[in-house]
C-alpha cells in the first residue's frame, strides 16, 4: 500500500533549526500536493505549509519566512526546513499526501484511485 514515511524530528533550542523529511513509497501513479500539518498539545491540527507537483507553494501565515517546504519529485519526497524556531512551534509534524495510486483491475486500462495519505508524524520540540 501507499505509505508516508516522516524524520526529523528531535529536540531544538529556540532560534536553531530542524529538518524533516517525508518518503512516499507504494504503487504512486502520481503524487499530486504534499503538505505538512501539525497538532500541538490540546490544539487542533493545522496546515503548516504545501507544495503543488509544479512547486507552487503556501504557508500559514506564523511560519513564513522561517519554515521552508520543498519536494524532490524523482525521489517521492517533501521536505520541511524550520528555522529561527519558537517554542510555539512545539508540535507532532504530519506529512500529507494527494496520492493516486494504481490498482490490480480487470481489462486492458490503467486503474487508479485517488488517496489523501497521512504519514505517523514525528515530535518536534523547542525548548526555551
Amino acid at each position: 500500500q501507499v505509505q508516508l514515511v516522516e524524520s526529523g524530528g528531535g529536540l531544538v533550542q529556540a532560534g536553531g533549526s530542524l529538518n524533516l523529511s517525508c518518503v512516499a513509497s507504494g504503487p504512486i501513479f502520481n503524487i499530486h500536493t504534499m503538505a505538512w500539518y501539525r497538532q500541538a498539545p490540546e490544539k487542533q491540527r493545522e496546515l503548516v505549509a504545501s507544495i503543488t507537483a509544479n512547486g507552487i507553494t503556501d504557508y500559514t501565515d506564523s511560519v513564513k519566512g522561517r519554515l521552508t517546504i520543498s519536494r524532490d519529485n524523482a525521489e517521492n519526497t517533501v521536505y520541511l526546513r524550520m528555522d529561527s524556531l519558537k517554542p510555539e512551534d512545539t508540535a507532532v509534524y504530519y506529512c500529507n499526501a494527494d496520492i493516486s495510486e494504481t490498482i490490480a483491475s480487470d481489462g486492458d486500462s490503467l486503474h487508479f484511485r485517488n488517496l489523501n495519505v497521512w504519514g505517523q508524524g514525528t515530535l518536534v520540540t523547542v525548548s526555551s
